[in-house]
Order: structure tokens, then C-alpha cells, then sequence
């Protein structure tokens, strides 16, 4: 029987487990952490704090691990670029620098020593989460949306309480890669979910959703994580733990509106920078044009045809208008 819970309780708190070895980006993450790779002139943690500060997040927890101090330096002060900024009157890059500063006293930095998994990442913050319910947000995952995929499900908790997962479509021969959740009752955008299978039998999921990298959770999840032995590839998996905890607690997915970039990937990456730098607000027209003649250049070359239509294709998803930009 599911155990009662209380809908009054803001999401006052956001984890971001950022221990990786980021080995599919080396060399570039041989000395840097992944997390601190750009989407045009944000790094992607920096990406990820915004969209909870949008969504009202105060207390930001980082699971981090060894060669990471970069990223505790990038939420904090940086006097002698300052000054200089300062002393040069450009008042419009220290704007920007106050601008990605959470208040003071709310960052934590805590020690992942292991790479147990990510269920294990988030267990190492169960001692600065509390006992109240938190967001989980996977930096890795950028999400490109208007309003932001946590206020999104933010305001679907406010609502329905309990745990909320963000959910989005694959292609049904896609779903055996990803946990995949079972979906009914169906309100708008949000639905209840009744199962979560990991990593189903290709023709065996319960539907074409599947978990993406935003969560709410309650603390109860932590016990469930502790009492957890070793899953899929030896790691402490946090599906299996919300699976346990579905059996007493309502978990409710938000098929949010906007578009997931897998920036654990080159691809993933590469994709992501074009859809923030069309829309950059300082260069996003001069990005166009010169993407448009890099564009006209490649179908100079037969041997580029394959790779213009491949861009073009990505250009039609995210609304780029290549004719008007000139190709």
C-alpha cells in the first residue's frame, strides 16, 4: 500500500553527481572535467545550475571527485579576473561572472571515492539532502527547453506530490538502451507511472518512454539505495532502487516540452552547441551566416553531399531556416 506523502513540501535542494572520468571526451577530459566542457560560452554544470535556479532550486549539492576543484573554483570568486575587469571598466563580463553565482553558504561539495554507480553518487549526499525531497539533475542531460525541463516538473509535483521523473520518446527499436516506463492516466503532459524496466528486451517495453536525466525524489530513496546490492555492470543502479520504492510511493513522469542533448557524447555535444549558438542572443545571427557558408562549401564537393543533408536535417528539427540564412 502506498505510504502517504506530503505535497507541501518545496524542492528546496538539487544533486548533481559530477564524479565521472569523462573517458569519452580524453584528452580534453584528461585534466578538465567534463562538466566544465562549453555549450557555446556556458560549461554544461553551468547549464544545468541555471535550469534549477529557473525552477526556484536555493541549496545546489555537487557529488564530485578526484581533479574536480575546477568546478567548485567556478562557483566561486575569482578576485584578480575581477579586479581586472573592474580596473579595464568592463562592467558587462563582471555582470556575467555575478550572474552564475549561487547566494553564499549554498553550494556543497561532498566526495564520490568510488565509482560504484549512479545510485551510490547520489547516496553520498544523503547526509546534506536531509530528510525532505530533492532534484536530481544529470549535467551530462542538457535539456533545451522554455520554461526549463525541473520547472516543468516542479510544477507537476506542486501538484500530484510524490516522485516525478522526466520522460521522453524513442523510437520503439531504441528502447532496450534505456530504462523505460510503464504510463497511464494521463493528464496533459503528465501521467502515473505503474512500472520502470531497465534496459528491456527489444519488443518487451511497456511503452516508448524512457527515463531521462531530471528527477524528484523523496528521501526514502536513500534507504532503498543503502540496502542495495550491485546491479547491471556492477554498479549501484538508481533504477532498481526507484523500482523498490514505487511499491509504496507514487511516481508520476512529466513528458516534458523540449529537446534532450546527450552531452556525455561528441555527437551529443556538437548538436547541442549548434542549437544554443542559432539562438544565441550576442551571436546567434553571425553564427547562422557563417554555418550557411560552411554549409555552401560542402555542396561545392560531392563528397560533402551526404554531411549537407545530415546538418540540414538537424537544422529542420531545431527550426533553422537555412534559405533565409543564406544556403
Amino acid at each position: 500500500m502506498n505510504r502517504p506523502i506530503s505535497k507541501n513540501r518545496p524542492i528546496r535542494k538539487a544533486v548533481f553527481p559530477v564524479a565521472g572520468l569523462g573517458t569519452r571526451f580524453l584528452p580534453a577530459a584528461k585534466s578538465m572535467p567534463k562538466e566544465m566542457l562549453t555549450i557555446v560560452d556556458r560549461p554544461l554544470i553551468q547549464i544545468a545550475v541555471d535550469e534549477a535556479r529557473e525552477a526556484g532550486i536555493e541549496h545546489f549539492i555537487f557529488v564530485t571527485g578526484r581533479n574536480k576543484g575546477m568546478i567548485e573554483d567556478h562557483f566561486d570568486k575569482q578576485f584578480e579576473l575581477e579586479t581586472t575587469l573592474r580596473n579595464r571598466g568592463k562592467q558587462n563580463e563582471l555582470a556575467k561572472l555575478a550572474d552564475i553565482l549561487p547566494a553564499a553558504g549554498r553550494t556543497s561539495f561532498t566526495r564520490h571515492q568510488e565509482p560504484l554507480g549512479l545510485g551510490h553518487a547520489v547516496w553520498c549526499a544523503r547526509d546534506i539532502v536531509g530528510h525532505e525531497p530533492f532534484a536530481l539533475i544529470l549535467p551530462d542531460m542538457v535539456m533545451h527547453a522554455k520554461p526549463g525541463c525541473l520547472k516543468q516538473m516542479i510544477d507537476t509535483y506542486n501538484i500530484a506530490g510524490g516522485n516525478v521523473i522526466a520522460a521522453e520518446q524513442v523510437a520503439d527499436d531504441q528502447t532496450h538502451r534505456y530504462g523505460v516506463l510503464g504510463a497511464n492516466n494521463w493528464q496533459g503532459n503528465s501521467f502515473n507511472i505503474d512500472c520502470m524496466v531497465e534496459k528491456p528486451e527489444q519488443g518487451n517495453a511497456p511503452s516508448n518512454l524512457i527515463i531521462s536525466g531530471r528527477y524528484i525524489l523523496q528521501p526514502e530513496i536513500f534507504a532503498e539505495i543503502e540496502k542495495q546490492g550491485p546491479g547491471a555492470g556492477g554498479e549501484i543502479q538508481l533504477t532498481d532502487a526507484m523500482i523498490r520504492l514505487l511499491c509504496y510511493q507514487t511516481f508520476n513522469g512529466v513528458k516534458y516540452h523540449g529537446k534532450t542533448y546527450d552531452c556525455g557524447d561528441k555527437v551529443g555535444l556538437l548538436l547541442a552547441n549548434f542549437a544554443f549558438g542559432i539562438e544565441h542572443e550576442e551571436i546567434g545571427n553571425e553564427f547562422q551566416i557563417a554555418l550557411s557558408s560552411l554549409l555552401a562549401s560542402y555542396l561545392k564537393n560531392s563528397r560533402g553531399h551526404n554531411s549537407f543533408t545530415s546538418i540540414q536535417k538537424a537544422g529542420q528539427e531545431e527550426n533553422v531556416d537555412f534559405k533565409k540564412t543564406g544556403t
